[in-house]
């Protein structure tokens, strides 16, 4: 009993710390390390990846907030697109197939692995237009972070905002309809669509993510999902390692939290392409 509680904090660290520097939530750790790892139900692997992502979210978000890291206002304005996605998927499920969705989701995925790639042989991770996007001026969404690895401030731009609002409509839906998380939608959104730097788009989605599991908690813990014994020393580790990672990720340069953030983007893509055919990696 406790070796287990205490694999399971060490578990929640190194969740918590690699969520809060990609932005993908700890869920996506947790869920093959409980699976494969100590034989859990999936059931239980679902609920206390959803307490990984809440989890990761709240210790993230304090010290970007803090540090003035994220941008709060893209947040709540892709959120809205999230919730509506996430309404309609709910209300689709079972009328449209499933595993054309993951297909496509999936090669979308691959793509912006891809997308993501070109942007590391290049120079443009701050955009700086000489006549900034009319919708992000008017909704005010561009903004400014301090980079503690450059040592300086770094005034930024976004723009296509409706190809952002796009893909965290299609990403709620396929949360709805498909029961995945969406992190990884939304740092592509971010920062393939809408031109963020990275770790604005990281630290960005780490808090949306919170906000859109814990929509979704209460049905797991009512279901009976969601495991104490599981959750609880997870939940500590993971608060620990999210306080830990939201450092590590303020002073890495962006080029290395996008050489790890490319693989992760082409495993879950691959995965979700291939589980289309009825095959899992």
């Amino acid at each position: 009993m406790v070796s287990t509680v205490v694999t399971m904090l060490l578990v929640g660290v190194f969740a918590g710390t690699m969520g809060a520097i990609l932005g993908i939530g700890g869920g996506m750790i947790v869920t093959p390390i409980v699976t494969m790892l100590f034989g859990l139900d999936i059931k239980y692997a679902i609920g206390a990846s959803i307490i990984a992502v809440i989890a990761t979210s709240s210790g993230s978000t304090i010290a970007f907030l803090r540090d003035d890291v994220l941008n709060l206002r893209v947040a709540m304005f892709l959120e809205i697109a999230t919730t509506i996605g996430a309404i309609l998927g709910a209300i689709l499920t079972g009328i449209v197939s499933a595993g054309i969705l993951y297909f496509l989701f999936g090669c979308l995925l691959i793509f912006s692995s891809w997308n993501m790639y070109r942007k590391l042989r290049g120079n443009n991770e701050v955009l700086n237009r000489a006549n900034p996007d009319k919708l992000a001026a008017k909704f005010k969404l561009n903004s400014s972070y301090y980079d503690k690895n450059l040592k300086k401030q770094i005034d930024y731009q976004v723009e296509n905002i409706p190809g952002g609002f796009a893909i965290m409509l299609g990403a709620g839906l396929a949360s709805g309809m498909l029961g995945i998380g969406s992190g990884a939608f939304k740092v592509m959104a971010m920062d393939n669509a809408m031109k963020m730097p990275l770790k604005p788009s990281s630290a960005t989605s780490n808090l949306m993510m919170g906000v859109t599991a814990a929509a979704s908690a209460t049905v797991y813990f009512f279901n009976g999902s969601i495991r104490p014994d599981i959750a609880v020393p997870l939940a500590l580790g993971i608060l620990v390692g999210a306080t830990i990672g939201s450092r590590i990720m303020q002073i890495l340069p962006s080029r290395i939290i996008r050489m790890v953030f490319i693989p992760v983007l082409l495993y879950l893509g691959l995965q979700m392409a291939l589980k289309a055919f009825g095959v899992n990696i």
